[in-house]
C-alpha cells in the first residue's frame, strides 16, 4: 500500500500474533522458494533472496525453515510447485488495487481473490487495468529514530548513491530509486536499520479519499492481506 499505510501495514507485520505467525512463515517461505528459483541459492549473488531472507530472519522464522525453503526454490528438496501472479482491480471511491500473490494452484487463487474484492466493496480488472496508474520502483524506509539529525545532508548523500526521490512524513524518510538501484542504495546506508526495503508499485497520482471510502479500502485491502497466497497489495488510494 502507499504512504502512511505501508508503514502502518510494517508494524502490523512486525507485531504479529502467535495465532497469525504460522500463516506469516508460510508466506515468507514462498517468497524465499520463488526468489531461490529465478535467482539461485545464494543470497550474496540474488538480491531478491537476500531481502526475502531478511525479511524472514526479522519476523523470527527460524533458520531451518529458511534453508528448506531456499533449498525448495533451488530444486534439491521437492515440493510443490509455486508461481507468482498478479491481479489487478478497483476499490472504494475509484482506487487503483494490486495484489501480487505465489500461489501453487492459479485457478484456486484467482477465484478466491476476485471473491474477496466483490465482498468487500471491490471490483477484479483485467490485465493492465490499473497498472498505468502505478510506477515500480525500488522503495526503501527508515524509521525516523534511525535518521541521521542533518537530513537534508543524508537526503542528498543518498541522491548521489541512486535515490531518485526522497519523502519524508511523520514516521520517518522513504527512498525511491529504479529497481536495479535498490540494491546499491541500500548497502549505501550501511549499518543504518530500514524498516522495509522491496520493490514495490508506486502510485504516480495518490488519490484523496473521504473518510469512509478510507475506511473501506482500508478493511478491503486487509482482508487481501490475509489471504494466505497473497504478498503485497499496493493501492493509489490516500
Amino acid at each position: 500500500m502507499s504512504g502512511h499505510s505501508k508503514w502502518s501495514t510494517i508494524k502490523r507485520q512486525k507485531g504479529v500474533a502467535d495465532a497469525k505467525r504460522s500463516s506469516v512463515f508460510t508466506k515468507l517461505g514462498k517468497a524465499i522458494v520463488v526468489a531461490a528459483r529465478l535467482g539461485g541459492a545464494d543470497p550474496a549473488m540474488n538480491f531478491r533472496l537476500r531481502l526475502a531472507v531478511e525479511k524472514a530472519r526479522e519476523a523470527s522464522m527460524p533458520k531451518d525453515n529458511i534453508e528448506r525453503a531456499i533449498a525448495k526454490g533451488s530444486g534439491t528438496a521437492e515440493g510443490q510447485q509455486l508461481e507468482e501472479v498478479t491481479y489487478e482491480g478497483f476499490g472504494p471511491g475509484g482506487t487503483a488495487i494490486i495484489v501480487e500473490a505465489v500461489t501453487d494452484n492459479r485457478n484456486r487463487t484467482v477465484h478466491e481473490v476476485k471473491t474477496l474484492f466483490s465482498k468487500h466493496g471491490g471490483t477484479m480488472g483485467n490485465e493492465n487495468s490499473v497498472r498505468w496508474q502505478f510506477d515500480r520502483r525500488g522503495v526503501l524506509r527508515i524509521a525516523a529514530e534511525h535518521l541521521p539529525k542533518d537530513h537534508d545532508t543524508f537526503a542528498l548523500q543518498m541522491i548521489e548513491e541512486g535515490a531518485e526521490d526522497v519523502k519524508d512524513d511523520p514516521e520517518g524518510i522513504t527512498l525511491l530509486t529504479q529497481p536495479e538501484a535498490l540494491e546499491k542504495v541500500k548497502v549505501a546506508l550501511g549499518t543504518t536499520p530500514v524498516a522495509s526495503a522491496d520493490i514495490e508499485f508506486v502510485p504516480k497520482t495518490p488519490l484523496p479519499l473521504s473518510p469512509a471510502d478510507a475506511e473501506k479500502l482500508h478493511t478491503l485491502t486487509g482482508i487481501l492481506e490475509d489471504h494466505a497466497d497473497v504478498t503485497n497489495v499496493w493501492t493509489n488510494g490516500a
